[in-house]
């Protein structure tokens, strides 16, 4: 009879796999990846049938944690401009504290290997953001562009906001600030 699955072993391969796909790309192979985890390369592969379920089991994972910064304490009856911040803020949080997941997520992002049903998945947690920004977009001067182009205009002044804030910790404030500013007067127009 099988031995039941560890969570402490699926979570330490799913760590090493973000380790070390941060460090060698997403072509890093599967023995570095077990050999990161403490476990032999079979039992990766009684977790994860494939490289590329691994794969995608990752980029959820990973979404999880954002989805955990941006939504935790999410002020639902605030203003749509707070609702907007609180969403920012968590992202750039997020960011700063997982750099490593944050490289990863990026490159699982423009992956062909994660899954159009990983996808839908993944992007279904962020239904309050997804809303918000629905508002925001409906409202502003991007109305006729949609809110998952005005939610990759969050992520790329997100992205650029963490690399100042890590770069330049003494003007952290400012930059969170500003970058939050610029993303604002885009999207809504104010």
């Amino acid at each position: 009879m099988a031995r039941p699955r560890s969570t402490d072993k699926r979570n330490a391969i799913l760590a090493a796999a973000s380790r070390v796909m941060g460090e060698l790309g997403l072509s890093a192979p599967t023995a570095r990846i077990a050999r990161e985890a403490g476990v032999a390369e079979g039992t990766l592969f009684t977790y994860f049938a494939s490289k590329d379920v691994l794969l995608n089991e990752l980029y959820l994972e990973l979404k999880d944690g954002l989805r955990l910064a941006m939504l935790g304490g999410y002020p639902a009856a605030a203003s749509l401009e707070e609702r907007a911040r609180h969403a920012w803020s968590g992202y750039v949080a997020w960011g700063l504290a997982h750099p490593q997941e944050r490289k990863v997520m990026a490159k699982l992002t423009l992956s062909d290997k994660v899954t159009p049903e990983t996808r839908t998945t993944g992007t279904a947690a962020f239904n309050a953001i997804t809303v918000a920004l629905g508002e925001v977009t409906a409202a502003g001067p991007m109305a006729a562009l949609g809110e998952r182009f005005v939610g990759a205009i969050m992520t790329s002044l997100a992205d650029t906001t963490i690399e100042f804030v890590a770069a330049y910790p003494d003007k952290a404030s400012e930059y969170a600030e500003a970058g939050f500013r610029a993303f604002w007067r885009v999207a809504s127009g104010h």
